[in-house]
């Protein structure tokens, strides 16, 4: 008898064999069992998944003697010739061959009106629908709407998008789905026991994985590998033989990208070259560990999922999951899936793969946005990063005050109404440190006895200069934007007063929104308790009084709005974060 392949010599012949597909067996089941059927049914899906297969199901639970019935038995002549595909009344048509109108008309339409020969149901089964021509679907519409009490329509397609509407609506959809590889693995563990396979159920989770979801390429795959070992089966037979990219190689990859060797990771590459790899599937493969790596980052539990990792690998996938963060895993991802498509088009794929992984090691030195802002935010504690001298870094940013802020209170625009943009362009010179020196106009800081440089080290000895000192090592960007700013700082027993102008009123509120920080910061190194408070210099106040009354000229108007900038939350975080000064403030 002649060899039968294991696809066919196990399909499925009743409901319950169906794998992953409960949805649909469970509602076709149902429908059998109360007499609610349609008399067209469309099954969508994947390839190999069990569409046909359910449809031939359900044409044997239709015609069977005990029928209809969801559980056909199997042994009766209208079971087995579906079965065998020679039943007279179920008529399995394929479209791609009965494309043209008149094969249509010829094979389906003109049989509606004759009874069954023995069964209770004449069944056409048209595979691969899609196939047929515009002309083709017309001619069935009507035969879909209203057929014969004795005929069913039973559809199978792997492209949906391609029925038209009009079939659709005089049909049931039924949606299948790719099935999960454990699902299959599972299975392919039954049909290796009962053909009496020694595999490893490593080996058979690679070929469930290279199956992607489709049950009748795994039992393909596992029939190929039979051929190939024999009875023993061992996970790098398998690789051989289905061109899979080894999991070691790939992990070590992972391992020389988490220590930034580039060296052993051009040499991986071309490990990979002399294997014999299609470097797409190698990029598409480090893909999926990857994304198994943010699986485990994200739930270490799944470690146990065979899905996820096999046996020999539940000690290593989790180490190199600590070695990445779920941002360096992120950008792996899309850095890997484009590789492979620029690999597709490429006269040199092994360059691509090269550049890709040595883009990876260089990717993995990013810091996060956010983690730098947190750590030059206002509140927290710092240190200032600075470009090396004679780098010729030049950097230009623009800080909008109508923009979201990330301060604890909003600064009110001085002189303009909410919405009015206030540009800062602040840069880094070349090989000196930044600056938050004033603009003009800023007589007010001339009192050299109480108004500190922005980036000088407050002198010692003293009550205030300790203060003074404690507030710059603790918010060094509050205390060059909003402390070092102030007119006067004025020390009595118990007491610390910083005055600003009616000009500095921005920089006032941000002053109090820090003040009860700042009694505890005074209380500290005072030792006892110190009372801090902000006022109006009487310079400052007429100042104010006089652009009140007039127009104030324009080296003061540029003063307030420089002070209203660098209260900006933003651009303080610019200043910490890129050594940067202010060159000019500008209304827009």
């Amino acid at each position: 008898m002649a060899y039968q392949v294991l696809a066919r010599k196990w399909r499925p012949q009743k409901f319950d064999d169906v794998v992953g597909q409960l949805a649909v067996t469970r509602t076709l089941r149902n429908a059998l069992a109360s007499g609610r059927l349609a008399q067209a049914f469309v099954f969508a899906g994947p390839r190999g998944v069990g569409k046909t297969t359910t449809a031939r199901i359900l044409a044997r639970a239709l015609n069977c003697q005990n029928g209809p019935t969801p559980d056909p038995c199997g042994v009766c002549d209208a079971c087995v010739e579906i079965a065998e595909g020679r039943d007279i009344d179920v008529l399995e048509i394929d479209a791609a061959t009965h494309t043209g109108v008149d094969n249509v008309r010829e094979v389906i339409i003109a049989g509606l009106g004759i009874m069954p020969v023995r069964d209770r149901y004449k069944v056409f089964i048209i595979d691969e629908v899609h196939q047929l021509s515009a002309p083709s679907f017309n001619a069935l519409l009507k035969s879909l709407e209203e057929p014969p009490p004795h005929v069913m329509f039973m559809m199978a397609t792997t492209e949906l998008d391609k029925i038209p509407e009009t079939v659709l609506s005089r049909s049931q959809l039924y949606e299948f789905r790719t099935i999960g590889s454990k699902a299959i693995a599972d299975q392919l563990r039954r049909i290796a026991d009962a053909e009496r396979i020694q595999v490893a159920d490593e080996s058979l989770q690679l070929i469930a994985r290279d199956a992607d979801g489709s049950m009748r390429d795994a039992q393909s795959k596992l029939d190929q590998v039979i051929a190939f070992t024999g009875a023993t089966i061992g996970a790098a037979d398998v690789s051989t033989v289905l061109g899979l990219v080894g999991r070691d190689l790939l992990l070590d990859a992972l391992q020389a990208v988490a220590e930034e060797d580039a060296q052993a990771a051009f040499a991986l590459a071309g490990t990979a070259v002399d294997m014999g790899y299609d470097l797409r599937l190698v990029c598409r493969e480090l893909a999926r560990v990857v994304r198994d790596l943010l699986v485990l980052s994200v739930d270490p539990s799944r470690v146990s999922d065979p899905e996820i990792a096999g046996e020999s690998e539940r000690e290593r996938l989790p180490a190199l999951a600590k070695r990445f963060s779920r941002e360096d895993l992120l950008r792996a991802f899309d850095l890997l899936s484009r590789a492979e498509a620029e690999i597709r088009a490429a006269a040199q794929p092994r360059y691509h793969l090269e550049m890709a992984l040595l883009r990876w090691i260089y990717l993995r030195k990013l810091t996060p946005i956010e983690d730098l802002i947190a750590k030059a935010g206002v509140g927290s504690t710092s240190s200032r990063l600075s470009s090396p001298a004679g780098s010729g870094v030049d950097r230009s940013f623009e800080a909008s005050s109508s923009s979201p802020r990330r301060s604890a209170g909003p600064s009110t625009p001085l002189g303009t109404g909410p919405s009015t943009p206030l540009v800062a362009t602040v840069s880094t010179p070349v090989g000196a440190r930044p600056s938050a020196s004033p603009g003009p106009g800023s007589s007010r800081q001339q009192d050299k006895q109480t108004a500190l440089p922005a980036e000088s080290e407050p002198p010692k000895g003293s009550f205030k200069d300790a203060l003074l000192a404690q507030i710059r090592t603790t918010k060094s960007v509050f205390y060059n934007t909003v402390v070092a700013q102030a007119q006067t700082i004025e020390v009595t027993a118990d007491r610390v007063t910083f005055t600003f102008s009616a000009t500095q009123k921005a920089l006032r509120e941000m002053f109090e929104q820090h003040r009860a920080w700042l009694e505890s910061l005074a209380q500290q190194v005072a030792g006892r308790k110190v009372t801090v408070a902000s006022g109006n210099g009487a310079e400052g106040q007429a100042a104010g009084a006089t652009r009140e009354a007039s127009q104030a000229p324009a080296p003061d108007r540029k003063a307030a709005l420089r002070d209203q900038a660098l209260a900006d939350a933003g651009l303080q975080a610019l200043l910490e974060v890129f050594p940067a000064e202010i060159r000019d403030v500008e209304e827009m």
